[in-house]
């Protein structure tokens, strides 16, 4: 598994999980975005259908209709009933089921360091499991681990 850590401290969470999302659709891969709450779940769908993205981001929810043929499934659980591989973890919590899928990305700004941090550690020695750090410099995304 890939394990991608990206701290926000510029752009808000619906721009960097449109990002991810563009990258993800262009890829060819389907994307579960996790979040509880199911307002910032809203706002997320919101800024994925009104991006300028040059992928096609189409989205809903895990528990409307035609679910599963969402490229891009909105849930409040770790769930991928739409079959992707890709995992957004939106609002800065770890679910142990993330392991289950190919790639996940945690999401956290700096009030989510601390947890973050247990989260990487918990990690620590396994050889089955790739982690990286993101952090934005100047505007861009850049690689720290």
């Amino acid at each position: 598994m890939q394990l991608d850590f990206w701290q926000l401290s510029r752009d808000p969470v619906e721009r960097v999980v449109a990002l991810i999302a563009e990258r993800t659709r262009a890829a060819g891969e389907k994307l579960l975005v996790v979040a509880e709450s199911e307002g910032q779940r809203a706002a997320l769908s919101a800024a994925l259908w009104d991006t300028k993205a040059e992928v096609f981001l189409a989205n809903g929810e895990a528990d409307a209709p035609h679910a599963k043929r969402q490229p891009i499934l909105l849930s409040p659980r770790c769930e991928a009933s739409n079959g992707a591989r890709y995992v957004v973890l939106a609002d800065g919590a770890w679910r142990d089921e993330a392991e289950r899928l190919e790639r996940a990305f945690l999401l956290f700004d700096e009030a989510g360091t601390p947890a973050a941090r247990v989260v990487w550690r918990q990690f620590d020695g396994r050889e089955d499991v790739e982690r990286s750090y993101y952090a934005q410099e100047e505007g861009k995304w850049v690689r720290k681990a």
